[in-house]
């Protein structure tokens, strides 16, 4: 038997999914713990102590301990948010103190692959559904936080005409994925060498852009065997999968599941609406 140990620098207090009905707001408070709030949908306006924030789609919140949180107005009709609380282990009480050899958080900022976040956060909370209490929620919520780090990071060096280049492509295979989008379509639209394109996307997010591809049309379909009640023939067309057989053999390999069995297990959210 191989026995890991590791020293995991948070433990995670709980976690849900916020869906708005258009009345209330956020309450006023001051909590112990962290909060960290992703927005999927809508925005969310809220002041933390003298600082108003207003978080909008794709973006992150981090809310700090022993600050006051008020939300602003009323929550919008089409608000959509996950939150989870968290807590600092080893008594440190600012981020800050091992950011450096971990992870540098921005307070608020914006994911560069959404979707991504939010499979991380839904398999957060189907993790948390579960009888037995294990590690698997701070390994989650370290993931969440590394995407969110690597945003602040990479958006830092978007001046660069190579990174640049890479950020233009990424853009597109977001809003072109489920048409037949492949490295020499991207590479004409923006006008550059197809090679080229593909090197420095591979440099700036360490995946093929064939492998992006596939990654965003995976993302969507996971979100349609959600939320749909599409066939697996008709998810595969909308998110750009000619063949089904194809289809079940990508979605296999990134997710671990077959699409079937990933609808089966990762239905169940925590949700609340008040």
């Amino acid at each position: 038997m191989l026995d890991l140990k590791i020293s995991l620098p948070i433990t995670v207090q709980n976690g849900g999914l916020f869906i708005s009905r258009g009345v209330g707001s956020h309450p006023q408070r001051e909590l112990d713990s962290w909060e960290l709030i992703f927005v999927e949908k809508g925005t969310l306006t809220i002041r933390e102590d003298d600082t108003l924030f207003s978080v909008k789609e794709g973006e992150s919140l981090l809310l700090w301990p022993h600050r006051k949180h008020i939300g602003v107005g009323t929550f919008p009709a089409d608000l959509k948010f996950y939150w989870l609380h968290f807590e600092l282990n080893e008594q440190r009480e600012k981020l800050s103190d091992y950011s450096v050899s971990l992870i540098s958080l921005p307070q608020h900022g914006k994911v560069l692959n959404p979707q991504y976040v939010i499979s991380l956060f839904r398999q957060f909370l189907s993790e948390q559904e579960a009888i037995t209490r294990s590690n698997s929620l701070e390994l989650i919520l370290l993931l969440i936080m590394q995407q969110l780090s690597v945003a602040a990071n990479d958006s830092s060096q978007a001046d660069n005409s190579g990174i640049a280049l890479a950020y233009k492509a990424q853009q597109l295979i977001r809003t072109q994925f489920h048409f037949p989008v492949s490295t020499s379509t991207l590479a004409n639209q923006l006008h550059c060498n197809a090679d080229y394109l593909g090197r420095v996307y591979r440099q700036t997010f360490q995946l093929t852009i064939t492998e992006a591809i596939h990654r965003q049309r995976v993302l969507s379909a996971e979100k349609m065997l959600i939320t749909d009640s599409c066939s697996l023939s008709e998810v595969a067309e909308r998110c750009g999968f000619q063949d089904v057989g194809y289809f079940r053999k990508v979605f296999r390999k990134a997710m671990g599941l077959t699409p079937a069995a990933w609808k089966r297990r990762y239905c169940k959210v925590h949700i609340n609406s008040d």
